[in-house]
């Protein structure tokens, strides 16, 4: 009889630690960044710089030209064929590239279907209303800063194109500030932005400018993923200060 209480005892001392593995609160879901393209730039102060976009449509196996400042294209639908120094690289949806101020591109719709696309721009103040992509791309502005990049400071800049994702029903992260300037597209989702203690809801196609030093702060309350791409000025080795994990280059 002692014998039995005492095997009962053990199997109950075994049974405990499987108990508390099974309340083990599984982690939460991670926001992530991807960096889609990127470069370094040497010097930034040498004339007044804004921040502009476009979204470019061409039909099925249209040609266009893009020869303008620095910018980053982004793949938002079909695909595009980009020739550029020699060379051919074809961009898929969510797929980006740099294309060097002064450099003249080949744009082609690929795949037989029409190909849509966003152009990102760093300019300088002179070039703001030059034409960008030519005839017979649609082409259609969606922001320009109506005043310069303040605050950029002499020495090396990163500029890059990031697309960042928050799960579903993430809180709003800490209040960070921008370490240089951004401009922000909503992809998918509806995002909560909150500036100076107001917060917005920011669904997909929308814009938003981001100045030096400013505080703000995202956030999902959305039951679907919130995707939005930020195209990044920032002084070089300084993090973009951007909300995520680590970044991935594409």
């Amino acid at each position: 009889m002692q014998f039995r209480t005492t095997g009962l005892l053990l199997l109950g001392a075994m049974a405990l630690p499987v108990s508390g593995t099974a309340q083990t609160a599984p982690a939460p879901p991670a926001i992530t960044r991807t960096v889609v393209a990127a470069t370094k730039l040497p010097t930034v102060t040498n004339m007044p710089l804004h921040l502009k976009a476009v979204n470019i449509t061409l039909q099925a196996d249209e040609k266009c030209g893009v020869s303008a400042a620095d910018g980053i294209l982004y793949q938002l639908s079909g695909s595009t064929e980009v020739a550029l120094d020699g060379e051919a690289k074809t961009l898929n949806a969510g797929e980006g590239l740099f294309i060097a101020g002064g450099k003249t591109a080949a744009l082609t719709a690929g795949g037989g279907e029409p190909s849509t696309f966003l152009h990102f721009f760093l300019v300088p103040a002179l070039d703001l209303g030059r034409p960008v992509e030519t005839a017979p791309a649609a082409v259609t502005e969606l922001y320009r800063t109506a005043t310069p990049i303040p605050d950029l400071q002499p020495g090396g800049y990163d500029l890059n194109l990031t697309r960042v994702t928050f799960p579903a029903r993430m809180p709003s992260n800490p209040p960070h500030h921008r370490s240089g300037a951004a401009l922000y597209y909503i992809i998918s989702g509806t995002g909560a932005n909150t500036i100076d203690g107001k917060t917005e809801a920011r669904g997909p196609g929308t814009l938003i400018y981001e100045p030096y030093a400013l505080v703000h702060q995202w956030g999902n309350p959305g039951n679907e993923p919130l995707v939005f791409l930020a195209f990044n000025i920032n002084p070089e080795g300084v993090a973009a200060v951007l909300p995520g994990g680590p970044e991935k280059k594409q």
